[in-house]
């Protein structure tokens, strides 16, 4: 392997995570901003690792008698490209020589995120599950061979339903792990997720510049499949669910609702309700 392909630094680390491959735990918590790391740090019983390299913060540690690894990705389905490459090769690649391992790790992650709800009855500080992510930033495109962990039959229903137009990636659509799923999300509300290049315009938001389409928040919220909808939005879950599905990880996203778009309803303190999704998820990962 060219060392171009699989960067390290000086002292052996993963070149952005700035991590060696003893440091992280089988089971990891991902969170976009770096602060909460060091908030569900203070939750754990024992901390042996803390590192910290640009928008990549990390501590592993012990919640009871499990050992976990918190990170932060910063935003957006590009650095969740470099986080689970990055995590997968620390668990799965000799660094000193770019050869696979023979017997590969999987490896779990459940992203702790905030979000935007897309259907009224989802209040500002409800927790919602990610139980399927739908794509709409491309990521998973440039991967050889991910066909076979795509849901084609929502992808082409919801592409059809938007009329998405041909000048933007089509759309993607990853399931969660089904046992995370039911192991730490028991009691949440579950739905499709839909992750999106860009916080304003592919959002549906405007502020000087108009989204191409001023009716797409309408049609998502509307969009029903197999019984499913669509209950928020946010920026990371389909890289996470396909990238990991491809890698043989595991995968769940939990989201705390700041913001419901349909009704206009904003919560301004919602630290306390991701530390309390952050307790949920310890639980549920130490059961």
């Amino acid at each position: 392997m060219k060392k171009t392909e699989l960067i390290t630094n000086t002292d052996g680390s993963v070149f952005h995570l700035h991590l060696l491959p003893g440091e992280i735990a089988d089971k990891i918590i991902i969170v976009g901003d770096p602060g909460r790391v060091e908030m569900i740090a203070e939750m754990l019983d024992s901390v042996r690792v803390r590192r910290s390299n640009r928008e990549f913060t990390t501590v592993t540690g012990f919640y009871r008698e499990t050992e976990i690894t918190v990170i932060s990705s910063g935003i957006g389905t590009d650095n969740i490209d470099i986080l689970i490459n990055e995590l997968d090769a620390l668990a799965n690649i000799d660094l000193s020589t770019g050869v696979a391992v023979e017997e590969p790790r999987s490896l779990t992650f459940v992203r702790i995120g905030t979000t935007g709800g897309l259907q009224a009855d989802l209040p500002a500080g409800s927790f919602v599950a990610t139980a399927k992510a739908v794509g709409f930033d491309g990521v998973l495109h440039f991967y050889e061979g991910y066909e076979w962990c795509l849901d084609h039959m929502l992808a082409d229903a919801l592409a059809t339903h938007l009329e998405w137009p041909d000048v933007l990636a089509y759309p993607y659509a990853v399931e969660a792990d089904s046992g995370l799923l039911e192991q730490v999300a028991q009691g949440l509300t579950k739905g499709i997720t839909i992750s999106t290049p860009g916080f304003y315009a592919p959002q549906g938001r405007r502020l000087r510049l108009e989204p191409f389409d001023n009716e797409l928040n309408d049609n998502i919220t509307s969009f029903r499949f197999r019984d499913e909808r669509i209950t928020n939005y946010e920026m990371e879950s389909s890289a996470i669910y396909g990238l990991s599905k491809l890698l043989n990880h595991r995968a769940l996203t939990v989201c705390v609702v700041i913001g419901n778009r349909v009704t206009g309803e904003f919560l301004n303190d919602y630290k306390p309700s991701v530390r309390a999704l952050a307790q949920l998820v310890l639980e549920g990962l130490s059961s």
